[in-house]
């Protein structure tokens, strides 16, 4: 049957291309042929070309990459503060996210922040990189801190109640582990108030904080401040405390109603 588009019968063998003389074995190769097999190594030396070592496996690439996170009271991981022993530790250990003391019986932990994902620091990673639990929590601290301060609040005020609120879909619950966000919501939220108030604090969630003003007498506010926290944790992906906390002497309490 013959081709269509090239009349030619594809039962036909194919036409070969032929030799006019015998290949020269004995002269000088092109340096410009490409050789069979071989794939030119990536420009810059990197694994993608780039010539940058993957925050993985290097600190200088991971350092302005990681950021602590609140989790929820209970979290069981490997203690930050305790070197991993290579030789004598087992391998699950070795994966195992790294934990810390937070408030109120929070669990604080770091993340490698990637394209669209976030990896939990664990204690090889610190091997790898070659640093202690303090470097990282320094580094995490700063960046969280330099994130922070280009963040912004969203400021809802009804008669004597207000509320202040981050939800960028970020950093926005381990805010509250700063010691100057701590003092900005005591000073916007209790200066500006009458005595006895006091202020409430909920992170329902990792990418939400609340921080609201209880006035004297008005206890209701405490029940519906609870009832938001509740449904939102409830209802988060990565829920963290459902219960109400309170900001006192610039220190987060459990509040006792």
């Amino acid at each position: 049957m013959a081709d269509d588009w090239t009349g030619r019968d594809l039962a036909d063998e194919a036409t070969g291309s032929l030799r006019d003389k015998a290949p020269d074995t004995l002269g000088v190769p092109d340096p410009t042929a490409p050789v069979s097999g071989h794939r030119p190594a990536p420009a810059g030396g990197g694994p993608a070309g780039g010539g940058a070592a993957a925050p993985e496996h290097d600190w200088e690439a991971a350092r302005g990459l990681v950021y602590p996170i609140l989790r929820p009271a209970g979290t069981t991981g490997a203690a930050a503060d305790v070197p991993l022993d290579v030789l004598r530790s087992s391998p699950v250990s070795h994966t195992t996210p790294l934990v810390s003391d937070g408030p109120c019986g929070l669990v604080v932990s770091f993340v490698l922040q990637g394209g669209g994902f976030d990896v939990l620091v664990n204690a090889e990673h610190l091997v790898s990189w070659g640093v202690d639990a303090d470097e990282l929590a320094g580094a995490a601290g700063a960046n969280l801190a330099a994130w922070s301060a280009e963040a912004g609040w969203t400021d809802e005020i009804s008669g004597s109640r207000r509320i202040l609120s981050s939800d960028t879909g970020d950093h926005d619950a381990a805010r509250i582990l700063l010691t100057e966000v701590r003092a900005h919501l005591a000073s916007e939220l209790a200066t500006s108030a009458v005595a006895g108030t006091r202020i409430l604090v909920g992170v329902p969630e990792r990418h939400m904080l609340l921080a609201g003003t209880m006035t004297p007498g008005d206890e209701e506010f405490a029940v519906l401040f609870h009832g938001f926290v509740s449904e939102q944790s409830e209802a988060a992906e990565e829920p963290i405390d459902r219960r109400v906390l309170e900001l006192v002497g610039g220190e987060l309490v459990e509040f006792a109603g």
